[in-house]
């Protein structure tokens, strides 16, 4: 990543988002194990995918 092209603002923010997305994810995974509900599905789907955008460079 070139981080001359991103605004630094963008990148704290982004690196934020990073650190909060995987013990959410951990701890929504454990949720949807334990109480399985359509909500806690797609919410854990979502944290997921918002965590591999971040991490393969998508967004």
């Amino acid at each position: 990543m070139n981080r001359l092209r991103y605004h630094p603002t963008y990148l704290k923010v982004r690196a934020g988002i990073q650190q909060l997305t995987l013990p959410l994810g951990i701890f929504q995974l454990i949720r949807t194990l334990l109480l399985p509900t359509s909500f806690d599905v797609i919410l854990l789907i979502l944290i997921a995918l918002l965590y591999a955008g971040i991490e393969f460079d998508w967004f």
